[in-house]
């Protein structure tokens, strides 16, 4: 794949997951949109490396480190997420209120 190419689906993966953030309620679709946005910065870390340091890896090993932060983060997020659910009975941001009237 083209450099070129690359970024083009960095912005696909970056507009994919900011619409699902922006728009869909459902906490699980959050975390996917959230997911998305991590990827679509580690494609851009391994394609300017190209650039920058050409026989070098730095941006392999620096999205190596950012994936497996974002894999503590969401796997976080997830039992947060669950034990959410688990509590009010819904996946929908919007009912999880503490104040009930």
């Amino acid at each position: 794949m083209s450099a070129n190419g690359a970024l083009v689906l960095s912005i696909l993966l970056f507009i994919t997951g900011l619409v699902l953030v922006m728009t869909k309620k459902n906490i699980f679709f959050l975390l996917i949109g959230v997911e998305l946005i991590f990827n679509a910065a580690n494609v851009n870390l391994v394609v300017f490396n190209q650039f920058w340091t050409p026989k070098g890896a730095d941006g392999q090993i620096l999205s190596l480190f950012v994936l497996a932060i974002v894999v503590a983060e969401m796997a976080l997020a997830l039992a947060i997420s669950l034990k959410a659910i688990k509590q009010f009975g819904t996946s929908n941001i919007n009912e999880m209120d503490l104040i009930k009237e």
